[in-house]
């Protein structure tokens, strides 16, 4: 009598049979068990990505109009876009400010730099050395070395708190720039050192202190209370190359006019001909905006309160944003949202050369907010990226045509001009000296 095939001697069967079969890999795909098994794991991986990867948003591509033909161009690596900045910003030049204002500067996000590790950073007319003592310890001093101008970060080992020369050997202490070691010589002058620079570590940045006039003591930059408890995290960030003056990038908090022309096409819509997309039917952004001075000379602060009408009707979406522009070039934006939640934002300017910034923006939040806060790095990259579509190809006006309602671009530029000082580089010394 032949005995019932058990479950087991079954399933082994017919597995038998699929492995046997020329299209094994479509039909495991179709089991039922495998389609569960692999749309768990792709659920898993997007909540990982969403809640733990944080967004990395790099844009050097720029696409512009050209004069003679009205070809769009894109330029998509660094490199190509920063020689295109270089190459077309030949406009009137004679009315810009001097192209580095005094004040902090964050140079170096602070996980760009390990223990032990050095970088080299070219910014403000100036070529530095940036490295970081296995202590921990963050020190800047010039790149070159005083001895025969070796690059010390090419090369250059750090040892304890000093940077080694990597052409002869000489060590440099970072607190002070002081030569403390010459392998073949016990005969090391007081005077040979190479230039100090004076930093700061807060806020997920690497600040230098840049101050045509030495006697200026250095202002004090807060902590964010959230981020010092990491009570908020780290979820994104965002970085561009933008072809114009420093001043006219804080400059556009100010501008409260732009806000209505430029921002409240949906973020759907894009950055480059948003009035022209069919997603516009969506909604529009509501911002009410003012600029002011505060009680600390440095620190200015914009006020924004947003709304989202959805189809035109419905308002959703409601927010505030404290935008704290403190010094020329560092901006500490706080996002108030009674639906989502805070959101922390870092931005800092970097002058590479007299007519080409490097922005970044550091994104914080708790953990929960992970997915909302990506959404936020989206659109205010997009908001970023219609505002770079005019600086990249305006002119600076040092006597601009106002009207009565346009009084805080007035104060603005009031309260920025001191930043500049009687020995600040002009805009020709520092482009004929840097470029």
């Amino acid at each position: 009598m032949d005995l019932p095939t058990s479950n087991f001697s079954t399933i082994l069967m017919d597995l038998k049979t699929m492995l046997g079969h020329d299209n094994f890999s479509t039909i495991l795909f179709y089991t039922p068990c495998v389609k569960v098994l692999c749309s768990i794991i792709c659920v898993i991986l997007l909540l990982y990505w969403l809640f733990f990867i944080p967004l990395n948003w790099t844009w050097y591509k720029d696409q512009w109009e050209d004069d003679v033909n009205d070809n769009g161009i894109n330029c998509n690596s660094k490199r190509s876009a920063i020689n295109r900045l270089r190459s077309t910003r030949l406009r009137n030049n004679k009315e810009l400010p001097p192209p580095y204002p005094n004040g902090w500067y964050g140079i170096l996000e602070s996980s760009k730099l390990r223990a032990g590790e050095s970088k080299h950073i070219s910014c403000l007319g100036e070529q530095l050395i940036v490295f970081r003592s296995q202590a921990g310890e963050v020190y800047i001093l010039d790149a070159y070395c005083p001895h025969l101008g070796a690059n010390l970060s090419k090369g250059g080992r750090v040892i304890g708190d000093n940077i080694e020369c990597p052409f002869h050997h000489w060590s440099f202490r970072g607190s002070d720039g002081m030569c403390t070691n010459i392998p073949y010589s016990s005969n090391i002058h007081s005077s040979t050192k190479t230039k100090k620079w004076t930093s700061t570590e807060v806020n997920g940045f690497i600040f230098l202190w840049y101050n045509v006039e030495e006697s200026e003591v250095p202002w004090n930059i807060p902590k964010s209370v959230g981020v010092a408890k990491n009570e908020l995290i780290y979820l994104g960030r965002s970085e561009f190359y933008v072809n114009c003056h420093i001043q006219e990038i804080p400059e556009n908090a100010a501008d409260l006019g732009h806000f209505q022309a430029i921002h409240d096409d949906n973020v759907v819509c894009g950055y480059w001909n948003q009035k022209r997309s069919i997603f516009s039917i969506l909604g529009y952004h509501k911002w009410t905006a003012s600029w002011n001075c505060t009680d600390l000379s440095h620190v200015a602060e914009l006020n924004i309160s947003h709304t989202f009408n959805l189809f035109g009707k419905l308002k959703c979406l409601r927010m505030n944003v404290i935008g704290k522009q403190i010094g020329p070039s560092y901006v500490h934006i706080i996002l108030k949202s009674p639906t989502f939640g805070d959101v922390e934002i870092f931005q800092t300017i970097i002058p590479v050369e007299p007519l080409v910034q490097k922005v970044i923006h550091r994104f914080y939040s708790s953990r929960k907010m992970a997915p909302i806060t990506k959404f936020f790095v989206f659109t205010g990259s997009v908001m970023f990226q219609r505002d770079m579509s005019i600086w990249n190809h305006k002119q600076y006006r040092s006597n601009p045509m106002l009207v009565l309602e346009e009084t805080p671009l007035k104060k603005f530029r009031k309260w920025y001009a001191q930043f500049y000082t009687v020995n600040s580089k002009s805009f020709q010394v520092a482009n004929n000296h840097d470029w």
